[in-house]
């Protein structure tokens, strides 16, 4: 494992320094972020790269990536291990501001994994951010830690954020929003900001996705529109999704505006529904009841075909929409790619096989398809 290297300036508690953030010894500000190497981490880490207002980032992931945007340095961290919060110290050290990416989405069959790796790596983080002095933190939680909401009107930040408590991935993200309401209570003095996205899409990361929740029986063929004569109509399928390019230049906002703090919902018009769908793929809408199409995917999940529960289908089909005002109103942030465009880089990303050099974007994984099998499509990272 790389040594995580020491940042410029000093430490000292986080409390004693000015919410803002200034510049790092490098002429600009420093920037870390954890979990750099997934969707929405390498989006983050070229936005970071490319903005003249930022000197240089510390890209931290389990596994160095083979790419290098400019005025970037990699160091590889295990968040999920106990060793990791000397190392967090010691690469958040003179950092003007911390964005926390890192999330683990399978094996879904192991809570306990994820847990580790989600909750207890990211209290890790946290902790590092307030030992090194870190004056901003930047936080990735999700539309899925909301509780469930209306679909005929958008819901501010305001809203609850107790998840849905059947979904893994809902209670971790409404576990770790609990978490921050404390480290915000105790360390008045760190700015911290939380982005709350939809669902993100963008064509490099489609194989992943397809990997992460549709698993290795998903023919690529599949994404072909012509053979998706009709989209279901089913109860309570409306969700907000953004491309992944879009919701980075958000956290770049939120570190390079001094007065950012707090919660930001962040996504695309139109809400996507059976209708949009339709229109993408030229099909008709046909309406149906839900309960063959949860029955279906329950039984696919039970017999190891697909890595995502129906607990985390239940999730979507409650998430509340949400009102993106706060961030275009504090932020200046503005999505450049409507939620059809995010989602048809999605569909050519996923037909093509698209990905990128690093390892959770990688167009293949050892083994290919089975190896993806070997791991109990679920069962294990």
């Amino acid at each position: 494992m790389s040594s995580v290297p020491s940042g410029s300036g000093s430490g000292g508690s986080g409390s004693d320094r000015s919410g803002g953030g200034g510049a790092g010894g490098g002429g600009g500000l420093r920037v870390v972020v954890v979990g750099a190497t997934g969707n929405v981490g390498t989006s983050v880490v070229r936005a970071l790269s490319e903005d003249p207002a930022v000197g240089s980032v510390l890209g931290l992931a389990r596994r160095i990536p083979g790419w290098s945007p400019p005025r970037t340095e990699w160091a590889a961290v295990d968040i999920g291990s106990e060793a990791a919060e000397g190392q967090l110290v010691r690469g958040f050290r003179g950092a003007d501001a911390v964005i926390h990416l890192a999330w683990l989405f399978q094996p879904t069959r192991a809570p306990a994994v994820t847990w580790r790796t989600n909750v207890l790596g990211g209290l890790r983080v946290f902790e590092a951010v307030e030992k090194a002095g870190v004056p901003a933190l930047v936080y990735a939680s999700s539309v899925g830690a909301y509780s469930p909401g209306p679909k005929d009107r958008a819901v501010d930040e305001s809203w609850p954020t107790h998840g849905w408590p059947e979904a893994a991935y809902c209670r971790e993200k409404s576990y770790l929003e609990r978490a921050l309401d404390g480290f915000e209570r105790r360390h008045p003095g760190i700015r911290v900001v939380r982005m709350r996205p939809g669902f993100l899409f963008k064509r490099e990361a489609a194989t992943q996705q397809r990997r992460l929740f549709a698993g290795p029986l998903l023919p690529r063929r599949i994404a072909r529109p012509e053979l998706l004569p009709v989209v279901p109509n089913l109860p309570g399928l409306r969700f907000q999704v953004l491309h992944t390019d879009d919701a980075a230049d958000a956290y770049r906002l939120a570190v390079t505006t001094p007065g950012a703090r707090g919660a930001y919902n962040l996504a695309a018009e139109p809400p996507v529904d059976a209708r949009v769908l339709a229109r993408m793929f030229g099909a008709r809408v046909v309406r149906l009841p839900l309960w063959p199409v949860r029955t279906s995917l329950a039984a696919a999940w039970w017999l190891r075909m697909v890595p995502a529960s129906p607990q985390l289908f239940d999730a979507v089909l409650r998430l509340p929409l949400m009102d993106v005002g706060r961030a275009r109103d504090e932020l200046g942030w503005q999505p450049r790619y409507t939620a059809e465009e995010a989602l048809t880089a999605f569909v050519e990303g996923l037909r093509e096989g698209a990905g990128m050099a690093t390892a959770p974007l990688a167009s293949r994984v050892p083994g290919g398809r089975a190896g993806e099998l070997t791991t109990g499509v679920g069962g294990r990272p």
